[in-house]
């Protein structure tokens, strides 16, 4: 080959390299008069996406403030329904040792030795024992002043020393839970 075949060539790729830069610089031409003429954000339109944006900013915090008041509203009330509930259970066993300590202080002199006697004053105690596991007390208001909401009157005894409107005798012991009452002590009450 000659000098003069490639110079041909070399001119063809002189100008198509030529035309791909006029090419390139006309683009970026019409890409700047493109960004020229459109129109530029003012500031009020700015201030106005800014006041947006904080108002979305100030909705999303306050829900996010209502589900966390949400959620923290729904653990309490799930916390008290297990409470209710277990009370429910306690109030329902309260009888049973009603039973206990009823047979028991009715049970003939001599059997305290019998071993099926000692099994049963071990059910009583094991009872007992769940009632204060889970902070049950009893109340055996004797001698204290009658409270119609912790007591349950039935009748009245003469006041033997003068002190009227006091429990004289506890019929059926009254349970509380902290100061919830379970079930109100059945008394008497002196007039």
């Amino acid at each position: 080959m000659s000098q003069e075949e490639t110079k041909p060539i070399n001119n063809e790729t002189n100008h198509q390299t030529a035309a791909d830069e006029a090419a390139s610089a006309e683009n970026i031409e019409t890409a700047a008069e493109e960004t020229a003429e459109q129109p530029q954000p003012s500031d009020e339109a700015l201030i106005q996406a800014q006041k947006q944006a904080q108002e979305y900013l100030d909705g999303w915090q306050r829900e996010r403030a209502e589900f966390s008041n949400y959620r923290r509203r729904m653990e309490q009330q799930l916390k008290e329904s297990y409470q209710n509930a277990s009370l429910e259970m306690l109030k329902n066993i309260l009888p049973i040792i009603d039973d206990f300590e009823r047979a028991m202080s009715s049970a003939p002199e001599g059997l305290e030795d019998q071993p099926w006697f000692n099994g049963v004053m071990l059910i009583y105690r094991k009872f007992q024992k769940l009632l204060d596991d889970q902070g049950v007390t009893a109340m055996d208001p004797v001698g204290e002043a009658f409270d119609p909401n912790r007591h349950e009157a039935i009748g009245t005894d003469d006041a033997a020393d003068g002190q009227s409107g006091h429990v004289t005798v506890t019929l059926q012991k009254g349970y509380a839970h902290g100061d919830r009452i379970l079930r109100p002590a059945v008394v008497r009450v002196a007039r």
